[in-house]
């Protein structure tokens, strides 16, 4: 069997991580930043890929870019067709059907809205917030390292949505990795350890699909 093409969105965030990580597991990366680099059916050369990664970064100018660049139609089609995404911390805001600020208020902003959960943006602080803890991630990873910067927090899941690992704030367990059948997303920064578990568990997502 031929190796796994992935794709990993190159607007901003840790996307030259994710890439080091998933060619360190066997598979063929390459970095998405303008939709002239599909030809004239960004949907149709998206689709030239077993699945694409969302990574961290600022997820309202994120949106702005995508939308601007005509990439959030065609990745939400991706999603809807049956393309694996993986949405880390950013990535996990895009994907999410809800979004709400820091103060648990809605607000609007450019999204795919694939994955059924409203996500908190910003939820355990600013940088200096930022913190490590060790997760047991179910179907994928025991004492997994979870690295936190700026993260959002799952707030509510949808019936279809399983909630991989959580984390306790304030004496309540939130969902900080899901999954809802080929949509796989965290909180957290698995590209920013050693530790390939996580990405492994992508790509056998995206070999299942293939």
């Amino acid at each position: 069997m031929s190796r796994l093409r992935i794709g990993v969105l190159a607007v901003q965030g840790a996307f030259r991580e994710h890439r080091r990580a998933l060619e360190r597991c066997g598979a063929e990366v390459e970095e998405l930043r303008r939709p002239l680099d599909f030809g004239d059916d960004v949907f149709k050369g998206l689709q030239c890929f077993d699945g694409i990664v969302l990574p961290g970064g600022e997820s309202t100018a994120m949106g702005v870019l995508l939308r601007a660049e005509g990439l959030l139609d065609a990745l939400a089609a991706c999603g809807r067709a049956g393309m694996p995404l993986y949405g880390s911390c950013a990535g996990l805001i895009l994907l999410c059907r809800e979004i709400e600020g820091a103060d648990g208020k809605l607000v609007e902003q450019p999204r795919l809205g694939l994955l059924d959960a409203r996500v908190r943006r910003n939820a355990f602080g600013r940088q200096v917030d930022s913190f490590e803890t060790f997760l047991n991630v179910t179907d994928i990873a025991q004492d997994l390292r979870a690295v936190f910067i700026r993260a959002p927090l799952i707030v509510h899941t949808g019936p279809d949505v399983e909630i991989l690992a959580e984390v306790e704030r304030e004496e309540t367990a939130f969902p900080v990795a899901v999954r809802q059948g080929h949509l796989l997303a965290s909180s957290f920064h698995p590209e920013l350890t050693p530790d390939l578990r996580f990405h492994q568990a992508f790509l056998d997502i995206c070999r299942n699909r293939r």
